[in-house]
C-alpha cells in the first residue's frame, strides 16, 4: 500500500511540476517575441482572428512550454517513484499528451505546429525524463 502512495504522489508531483513548468514557458513567450499588434494571445477569440499573422517563432514557446514541461514532470516521476518508474514517467506523458489533443482542438494554430507538438513534445519527452532519470540515479 505503500508503494502505492508513494507512486501517485510521484505522478502528482510531476504533473504540478509539469505544469508549472508549461505555464511559465507560456507566459514568458509574448515578452520574448511580441504578438502582432491586436493579437492577445491570452484571449482564444483574439488568437484565432489573428493566427495568420503569427510568424513560426510565435509558436517557440508553446512548443518549449509542452516539451519541457512535459520533460520535468516526467524526470521528477521517474525519480520520486519507487517501482515502476519509467512506466509511471510515460503515465505523465500520456496525461501531458490527453491535454495537448484538448488543446490543439480549443486552440487554433496551423497544422505543422500541432503535429509537430503532438508527434514530438509529449511521448518523446516522457522517453526522454524516463532516461535522464535512470541515468540520474545508476
Amino acid at each position: 500500500m505503500k508503494t502505492i502512495l508513494i507512486n501517485c504522489l510521484a505522478v502528482i508531483i510531476g504533473l504540478v511540476l509539469g505544469s508549472i513548468v508549461n505555464m511559465a514557458l507560456v507566459v514568458a513567450g509574448p515578452h520574448v517575441f511580441p504578438p502582432p499588434v491586436g493579437v492577445d494571445m491570452s484571449d482564444a477569440k483574439s488568437l484565432a482572428a489573428g493566427v495568420h499573422l503569427l510568424a513560426p517563432k510565435h509558436f517557440l514557446f508553446p512548443y518549449l512550454a509542452h516539451a519541457l514541461g512535459t520533460l520535468a514532470g516526467a524526470l521528477a516521476t521517474h525519480l520520486a517513484a519507487s517501482t515502476r518508474r519509467s512506466a509511471l514517467a510515460y503515465v505523465v506523458g500520456i496525461l501531458f499528451l490527453v491535454g495537448g489533443i484538448a488543446a490543439a482542438s480549443m486552440i487554433p494554430a496551423p497544422a505543422w505546429f500541432i503535429t509537430l507538438d503532438l508527434l514530438v513534445a509529449y511521448l518523446p519527452m516522457a522517453w526522454l525524463g524516463a532516461r535522464l532519470g535512470r541515468g540520474i540515479r545508476a
